[in-house]
């Protein structure tokens, strides 16, 4: 399927790390594919630094039948997104349906509530290694990861390997 017939879904709460959510959004738009940010019932959400991302819909209104890929940005948000039940509700159907799921830095912790690292290899940021490894994850220090569906990356500097292993991904399906 080329990748104007993709459609991506960003997550977004406060505390986002910028580059981490404009950079795959841009990178993907250039690419072809249809990218829409998905938030927890605002409308715009703040940055790290206080930039504003709107939103195109309330992750409840949505299904991850409506897409072919998941990207969860880091920052604190991760922290906000995994306690709303919708956001990790759906990073959980994303996997369930072997789609990809692709998060940098702290996002990880959402792929940690969202029960889909156990015996797989994963990246984060390395101050959560811990919750990887006790999420039953096996944790390496590599700048991308790909295991199956899975796509990780631990910092801003790791986007261009990123972004690159989730465009190429998504035209291997």
């Amino acid at each position: 399927m080329p990748m104007t017939d993709r459609k991506i879904a960003i997550l977004a709460e406060d505390g986002y790390q910028e580059l981490e959510l404009h950079y795959p959004r841009l990178r993907l738009t250039e690419a072809g594919a249809s990218v829409s940010v998905l938030g927890t019932g605002k409308d715009r959400y703040a940055s790290e630094k206080g930039y504003m991302v709107d939103v195109d819909a309330d992750v409840a209104d949505v299904h991850a039948n409506d897409f072919d890929a998941v990207v969860i940005p880091g920052g604190m948000a991760p922290d906000r997104m995994r306690r709303n039940r919708a956001m990790v509700e759906f990073v959980g159907d994303m996997h369930a349906q072997d789609k990809p799921v692709a998060w940098i830095c702290h996002a990880g912790w959402m792929a940690v509530s969202a029960d889909i690292i156990r015996d797989r290899r994963v990246t984060s940021f390395a101050s959560i290694r811990d919750d990887m490894v006790n999420a039953g994850g096996n944790w390496v220090d590599e700048e991308v990861v790909v295991d199956g569906n899975l796509i990780s990356s631990r910092m801003p500097p790791d986007l261009p390997a990123f972004c690159k292993a989730v465009i190429h991904a998504l035209e291997s399906v």
